[in-house]
């Protein structure tokens, strides 16, 4: 049987490339970076690293954090959608970067659906709403009280989730303040140890060890129920009803990553996470593992790009 000069050149192309699941076999075969787009500290930057070192037990690769921080994480994960969907570059994505940023950001370099392969949701958190402690309200109530006759305090932020909080502060408890951006979300938190800035909202990960530390103190909480770190911290729902702000991160890829890669770096990540081990120093952090497969994590993605839209607009945020 005779074959045509293109089916030739096809099976040699085929048997160069290899078939995907070949491809799988082999990966990785070198260094795997995840992007984290917030900087150092921040509670995807400390889920990334815990990730990271143990996948590189499980893989046999090394495995690198690089931050790239900036514009609410948009600079880091439009870096992860233009890189090569080859499994190489990840990112450790955040409801900000994969959902709070369509309506933050006009101009969005990416598409948060469409220019990512989902690997896998990792944990689930939320925030503190924190102050100095020499800020003269000791709690919610006398916080309260403070803010309404203190017009314009100062509120820095680095994620959406935070700036949305901020956005709720005045919405919902009609209070006046004066938002600043920062690069993340740590960045704000040193400046409100300064005296800097007034408050700021912190991932459980980053507040909890200033307030154990005693360099901020903490007011409320931004998820539903009280967290049993911070048992004395109520939810800021309490007194603004409708106020919430459950956070999340996950594992993603470029789009077209190879399934075989990413069905390879969901098992591994999800072992990793469900150890008792991990599951117990995660919750230190005041984070829940909360795994979901590929399919499942993009289509949770597609409804938190709902969820966070409409809260942006009832916060009153537009798009800058």
């Amino acid at each position: 049987m005779k074959l045509s000069l293109g089916a030739v050149a096809a099976a040699i192309l085929l048997g160069l490339m290899g078939s995907p699941a070949n491809a799988a076999d082999d990966y990785p075969s070198r260094q795997i970076k995840i992007i984290v787009p917030f900087p150092a500290g921040a509670g995807p930057d400390q889920v990334a690293r815990l990730l990271g070192q143990q996948l590189q037990d499980v893989l046999g690769q090394t495995v690198v954090i690089e931050n790239r921080s900036g514009a609410l994480g948009s600079i880091g994960a439009q870096e992860v959608a233009r890189a090569q969907p080859d499994g190489y570059t990840l990112l450790m994505g955040t409801n900000t970067t994969q959902a709070s940023n369509v309506a933050m950001l006009k101009n969005l370099p990416y598409d948060p659906a469409k220019d990512f392969t989902p690997v896998l949701r990792t944990v689930t958190t939320a925030m503190v709403l924190l102050v100095n402690p020499n800020f003269p309200a000791k709690d919610l109530p006398q916080f309260m009280a403070y803010a309404k006759t203190h017009p314009n305090m100062t509120a820095g932020y680095g994620s959406g989730a935070s700036q949305i909080s901020n956005a709720q502060l005045q919405s919902r408890g009609g209070i006046s303040i004066v938002s600043a951006a920062y690069r993340g979300v740590p960045l704000a938190v040193t400046d409100v140890i300064a005296g800097v800035i007034d408050l700021a909202f912190a991932d459980f990960s980053v507040a909890i060890p200033q307030m154990q530390g005693g360099t901020l103190r903490g007011i409320g909480v931004t998820s539903p129920t009280r967290n049993e770190l911070t048992p004395d911290l109520p939810p800021l729902a309490d007194v603004m009803p409708g106020f919430e702000a459950t956070i999340w991160y996950g594992l993603l890829a470029p789009a077209n990553t190879p399934a075989p890669v990413v069905n390879k770096l969901y098992a591994a990540s999800e072992k990793i996470l469900s150890a008792p081990a991990t599951r117990e120093k995660l919750a230190g952090l005041g984070m829940i593992v909360s795994t979901m497969p590929p399919a499942e994590f993009g289509s949770f993605v597609q409804s938190e790009i709902i969820r966070w839209t409409e809260a942006a607009k009832a916060a009153g945020i537009e798009a800058k």
